[in-house]
Parts: structure tokens; C-alpha cells; sequence
């Protein structure tokens, strides 16, 4: 384990032991602006709003980006499930902030709870799974050999 690994082993640890619940000292906040993005790519349909994909695409890599350091060198995560709310409209040009905790950790298997705010409140909730795998593996197994 890197140093940084075992800093982050240690804090969750000491957490753990002062009460403090896991998926508060595993929460990750991934933040994007998707101003820079155009009506045509953002939108569906004939709406000038952020459409379900993107809000999905935004969730989903918040997920990665929220276990990215802690994985070992060699292995990456795939996602598994999606299970997304999308409750109101974003215009295009807003400001979209995924949250996402870790909620769940059944050996490979990761459960994140999501959820999805604009300035004028929540967008989307849901949780995404994704499965930790030894990435050479994985494509060697996608690319049928």
C-alpha cells in the first residue's frame, strides 16, 4: 500500500472507532460546470435542458472519480447497474453537482447513492453499482480471448 492508502485506511479507521458513520467518512463530492456544453450534445428531445444521459454521465463518474486513488495499480471498476430518478429539468448552461457516497462494499462490488443538484435544487437521485476488476483481465475478456 502507498503511503497516501494507508493515511486514508488510518483516518477511516479512527472514524469508525469515534462513531462516525462509513458513508460520511467515504462521501465524495464530484462538482462540474456543463456550461461548455453545447444545446445539441447536451440536451435530448427538442428542449433546451440537460438530458437523462448526461445527468446519468455526470453521476457515473463521479463514482470514478470517488475511488480512482483508492484502487491498487492494475485494477479499475466498471459499472454494473444504474438505478436514476431524473426528477426535474437543468437548463442548459447550468451548474450540476453530483454527490455520491459510498454506501455499500460486498467484496468487488460498490454501491454508491447519488444524487443531483442544479442551483434551484435536486435534479436526480439514485444509486450506480460498480464492480472493482483487474483491468488487463477485464480486457482481454472484452476483446474475446
Amino acid at each position: 500500500l502507498s503511503s497516501e492508502r494507508v493515511r486514508r485506511a488510518e483516518f477511516v479507521l479512527e472514524g469508525m472507532r469515534n462513531g462516525q458513520p462509513i458513508e460520511a467518512l467515504l462521501g465524495y463530492q464530484f462538482e462540474r460546470g456543463l456550461h461548455d456544453r453545447t444545446s445539441e450534445s447536451a440536451a435530448r428531445g427538442d428542449v433546451p435542458v440537460l438530458g437523462t444521459p448526461r445527468i446519468v454521465a455526470l453521476a457515473d463518474q463521479a463514482t470514478v472519480e470517488a475511488i480512482a486513488d483508492a484502487l491498487d495499480p492494475g485494477f479499475t471498476s466498471v459499472g454494473s447497474e444504474v438505478q436514476l430518478t431524473h426528477l426535474a429539468p437543468s437548463p442548459i448552461g447550468s451548474k450540476v453537482t453530483a454527490d455520491v457516497v459510498l454506501e455499500v462494499v460486498e467484496g468487488r462490488r460498490l454501491v454508491f447513492r447519488v444524487s443531483v443538484t442544479d442551483a434551484r435544487g435536486l435534479v436526480a437521485v439514485g444509486r450506480i453499482t460498480r464492480v472493482v476488476v483487474k483491468r488487463d483481465r477485464f480486457l482481454e475478456r472484452a476483446s474475446g480471448n
